[in-house]
């Protein structure tokens, strides 16, 4: 089914799941219930009316492309055995990011020192873990969901924390492109719980971000990588210095 239809078959369900009919629909957008019904029949429709009618559904257009990409089966989060086949092969998961960074597999064997075979063989792998559908003419379609994330304490993560971390944050964050806060003050859980909100927003954005600028030239666009973090914390020196507390504890934080 053509992209286009697929989006309109879930525009309908959508407007089902709301209770809103064929005849809501035209009043709300103030045209007939015909004309409403020949659009939807075509299954074509400018962007304009799209937003329209999103919106009588309390929707972004994004919110639909989202439930889009869910009825198509997107992946949220990869098996414990399919983070850890990424992490165990350097090559493999060279191409997993690149792949999901949207990179063409001409560009990729432009850039690194892969030959043909060697990156089917890589991007098929990729297919069998759940990232990628490899198309004919090797062509690369993502299969991870705006909203995926590694597994927490993944295989993923552990590798991050044990191979990248140190050499990621190894950098003055002056250079282009580059920015590094550092912020500390005393905050209540409530505080806390809204800032972690606000930092799952920014992700989010992130991610619509790179969407868009999926259609520009792979010349006019940078490998980035946004690392968020936030935890009651001190440093370890500053621990010893507090006091025992009557059970011969320190003091909490």
């Amino acid at each position: 089914m053509a992209q286009a239809a697929f989006l309109v078959d879930v525009l309908k369900k959508a407007l089902r799941e709301r209770g809103l009919t064929y005849a809501r629909v035209a009043k709300g957008l103030g045209l007939s219930e015909s004309s409403v019904k020949r659009t939807f029949s075509q299954e074509t429709m400018s962007l304009d009316r799209l937003e329209s009618i999103c919106a009588l559904m309390e929707l972004e257009i994004a919110d639909l492309l989202e439930l889009t990409r869910a009825a198509e089966g997107r992946v949220t989060e990869l098996t414990e055995e399919g983070e850890r086949t990424l992490v165990s092969d350097p090559k493999l998961l060279l191409v997993a990011i690149l792949a999901i960074n949207h990179w063409t597999a001409s560009t990729i064997l432009e850039t690194y020192r892969f030959s043909e075979s060697e990156l089917v063989g890589l991007l098929t792998r990729l297919d069998r873990v759940g990232i990628i559908d490899l198309l004919p003419g090797n062509r690369i379609k993502v299969r991870l969901a705006r909203n995926f994330t590694w597994r927490k304490a993944g295989p993923m993560q552990r590798f991050f924390e044990e191979r990248a971390q140190e050499q990621f944050f190894h950098s003055s964050f002056l250079g282009r492109g580059e920015l590094r806060l550092m912020v500390h003050g005393s905050l209540s859980a409530k505080s806390n719980e809204l800032l972690k909100q606000r930092m799952r927003k920014l992700a989010e954005e992130f991610d619509v971000l790179v969407d868009e600028d999926r259609s520009l030239d792979h010349s006019l666009r940078d490998g980035t990588t946004l690392v968020m973090a936030m935890r009651p914390w001190e440093l370890a020196q500053f621990t010893a210095l507090r006091r025992e507390n009557p059970e011969g504890k320190r003091e909490s934080k």
